[in-house]
């Protein structure tokens, strides 16, 4: 895909990925269509128009990536992990040349604010960074002396081919807690992005391969159910990573375990946050209306329920209701907008569904963000931050996830009873508490079953060195994505006792060995 003229860190002309062109795949190292017939519209959620399509893949396309992943894995494995490392590195600074147009392009196709997608691309390249570290990451532990002559040590190496699904609401960031963990682990990697927004994972394909990575260790593969069983179902695949809802995440990771695959499934949430009457109510108005209201709510971090403690409520409804109301909603490509548009039609019906219902259940509908308009977006996907008070923990709205820009509060006596309420809740992915008491702060961070807890820090998503996973139906599995947990997610532990024949006793040895 790079010309031979072309310099370096520059797109290729030759790049699938432009306003107009069908968004197609990535195997082997070149831009392939799929060998079917099928493609889907990706929109432009601003305008509400098509901007592109994109190919929907066979089992053949899938087929011929798996194949391509599988001859050149042993190489990559075989592959000194520093010089991984360097090529690693060298992808590092090219996402950086291209952080804007990343972000541009994310913006295009999902609709979060410009600055929101640079964001995204930011915590992107912080795990690639990371990822540059894999040779002290993989390093084993030694014991000499474990008993008479001989020695015991552990060491790490790759599956082989793996692969990852991820979803619409981060086209770039959950592809790099992937892919860049598990191709500097020494595997291959196949990435079936959303089909929604699936541009950036072309860019991403090209920019690696311009860093030097050997064809077949990163494939692209577009596509929708089809694909996913395929990965699920394909012997030569030995592990899947999976972020979205959660009863995806349970298909995925009992269908993968069905198959004898390692499966890695994040799954769905519905953040609280805890408000104690001690806390800064300017400042925790901004954090929570950022957290709330951020990226029109489509985060599996955002904060979707706040937990008034107390008479807090009577302190920042006023405040709150304010801000909801005054949100500067627009085309993410403005610099100052503060929320653009939801990703799809179908996501913009299901939202103002659940405000509908929230009415019907009885909640006080505070800030309606039915029926929103943008000037010279008509047919755009928006929908303005909604407002919700007086919500009980018995209302769909606040058990089930809605994904969209809609904050429900709910008053509770003291921090038991707040704990207690979220310690309930079916999902355990984030948490936040805000308070000005050191107290207060250590038992909540210690009594709540929750996976990413935040002190006055709203949306608590952990850097790159640490794993980010949630506990009950948020997380299908037993490891966190990235940092040190993907490193063993990816890898195979081996252990080896050694000895040489002038320590080995002469005779047969019918007892269990011990020191």
């Amino acid at each position: 895909m790079k010309d031979q003229n072309q310099p370096a860190g520059t797109l290729s002309t030759q790049a699938p990925y432009t306003d107009s062109s069908d968004v197609i795949n990535f195997i082997n190292g070149q831009a392939k269509t799929s060998s079917g017939s099928r493609k889907q519209d990706v929109f432009n959620p601003s305008t509400g128009k098509v901007a592109r399509q994109v190919v929907l893949s066979t089992l053949d396309d899938l087929n011929a990536a798996v194949a391509a992943a599988k001859a050149a894995a042993p190489a990559w494995a075989d592959t000194p992990p520093v010089k991984r490392a360097r090529i690693m590195n060298k992808f590092l600074g090219l996402m950086n040349q291209h952080t804007d147009q990343l972000a541009a392009m994310i913006t295009a196709e999902h609709g979060k604010v410009f600055t929101d997608a640079q964001g995204e691309v930011a915590r992107g390249i912080d795990v690639i960074e990371f990822a540059c570290g894999i040779p002290q990451l993989l390093k084993g532990d030694y014991t000499e002396q474990v008993a008479n002559g001989i020695d015991n040590w552990t060491m790490r190496q790759p599956l082989g081919v793996v692969a990852g699904i991820t979803p619409f609401n981060f086209p770039c960031m959950v592809p790099c807690w992937m892919f860049p963990m598990a191709i500097a682990a020494g595997n291959a990697f196949i990435l079936k992005p959303s089909e929604r927004d699936p541009s950036v994972s072309l860019l991403m394909a090209d920019l690696f391969k311009q860093a030097g990575l050997p064809d077949g260790i990163f494939s692209v593969v577009q596509g929708d159910k089809i694909v996913v069983d395929g990965l699920l179902e394909h012997p030569d695949v030995a592990a899947v990573s999976f972020v979205g809802s959660t009863p995806i995440a349970q298909y995925i990771y009992e269908r993968g375990a069905h198959f004898g695959k390692r499966v890695q499934a994040l799954g769905g949430a519905k953040n609280h946050m805890i408000i104690m009457p001690d806390a800064d109510i300017e400042r925790t108005v901004d954090a929570l209306v950022g957290a709330a209201y951020g990226s029109a709510g489509e985060r599996c971090m955002a904060i979707s329920v706040a937990v008034l403690v107390g008479d807090v409520g009577k302190k920042i409804m006023p405040a709150l209701k304010e801000r909801a109301t005054t949100l500067k909603i627009k085309d993410g490509m403005h610099l100052d907008a503060e929320m653009g548009p939801v990703v799809t039609a179908e996501a913009l019906k299901r939202i103002e569904g659940y405000i509908a219902l929230g009415v019907e259940e009885g909640a006080d509908l505070l800030v309606d963000g039915r029926g929103y308009k943008v000037e010279g977006h008509d047919q755009g996907f928006y929908v303005g931050g909604t407002l919700f008070d007086n919500v009980t923990p018995e209302m769909r709205i606040y058990k089930e996830e809605i994904f969209g820009p809609v904050l429900a509060c709910v008053h509770v006596p003291d921090l038991g009873a707040a704990v207690d309420l979220i310690n309930r809740h079916e999902f355990g992915n984030g948490v936040s508490c805000f308070t000005s008491d050191g107290h207060t702060a250590r038992e909540f961070a210690r009594r709540i079953q929750v996976g990413m807890v935040g002190v006055n820090v709203p949306i608590p998503v952990p850097m790159s060195w640490h794993g980010f996973g949630g506990w009950k139906r948020s997380l299908f599995g037993d490891t966190h994505s990235y940092g040190e947990e993907g490193v063993r997610f990816y890898t195979k532990q081996k252990s080896i006792m050694q000895r040489w024949p002038q320590n080995i006793s002469k005779g047969n040895e019918f007892v269990m060995p011990t020191m």
